[in-house]
């Protein structure tokens, strides 16, 4: 395996923008044409584009042969933000970043060959993302997704935080809030259209009863999923119990066979 940092300039945003690459050993040496699956992975907020490298063992995945793409997305939510015109976030993560990917590294560009996972905000941006763009990714994986944040009203103690969810979602009640409200879009598309979803949580998570009430919500809709409560909270703890099953999973849809698991 090889460590990379790339940065590169992202038309969506008009910035340069750095992101983190973990490759096969073979790939970095030049002796891998074979294009490889490649697996977006996500940060929370509060966090940037090291974390996943520096907090989980991850790293190791991509001696099962794929690249693991580490993006920057502050606390953004990785959306195109409603109150925050140059903030388009979704479309640097989907269009700059997917491109500027497979222009330097062998990359597939099936659906199969590409997957989105995340933790805490990068697992509701995951579940957006894998919902908007379902031609686009094979395996979506929301690890402590903050799937209640639309909902979220005002609040003197959480100012901030609605302040924040308000330029990114838009105004409560708006349709721009809908377009990126993940149990709205779970509504909206077709489950058979859409990959495979890893969802997890920790049983002392904060969040787990909305993440419990999302997990209805895939299972009444039909979709392919699986739920996942581990021990720990809304911490590195928690999600390196999840990595492994979620890779596991995603192993099963990036190699030639299809999806072996359905939701439960």
């Amino acid at each position: 395996m090889k460590l990379l940092d790339v940065s590169f300039r992202s038309a969506a945003l008009g910035r340069e923008m750095s992101y983190r690459v973990f490759l096969p050993q073979s790939v970095a040496d030049g002796h891998n044409a074979e294009p490889l699956p490649v697996v977006y992975l996500l940060h929370g907020n509060g966090g940037g584009f090291r974390d996943w490298s520096n907090e989980s063992d991850v790293a190791r995945y991509a001696a099962l042969g794929a690249i693991l793409v580490m993006p920057e997305g502050g606390a953004s939510y990785f959306l195109n933000a409603v109150g925050r015109p140059k903030d388009r976030y979704e479309d640097y993560l989907t269009k700059d970043l997917v491109k500027d990917v497979a222009e330097r590294f062998p990359a597939r560009r099936d659906r199969a060959g590409r997957a989105v996972i995340g933790v805490s905000m990068g697992g509701y941006a995951a579940l957006k993302v894998g919902l908007s763009h379902p031609e686009e990714y094979g395996f979506v994986g929301a690890m402590s997704p903050p799937v209640d944040a639309p909902e979220r009203g005002f609040s003197w103690r959480r100012f901030w935080q609605w302040w924040n969810f308000r330029e990114i979602l838009g105004p409560m009640g708006s349709e721009q809030r809908r377009e990126r409200d993940v149990f709205a879009l779970v509504d909206s598309v077709r489950p058979e259209a859409t990959g495979f979803v890893y969802l997890g949580a920790g049983e002392r998570e904060p969040l787990l009863d909305p993440v419990r009430r999302f997990a209805g919500r895939l299972r009444r809709r039909g979709f392919a999923f699986v739920f996942q409560v581990k021990p720990g909270g809304h911490d590195w703890g928690e999600w390196n119990r999840q990595i492994p099953d979620c890779f596991e999973r995603w192993k099963t849809i990036a190699v030639p066979g299809g999806i072996a698991a359905s939701g439960h």
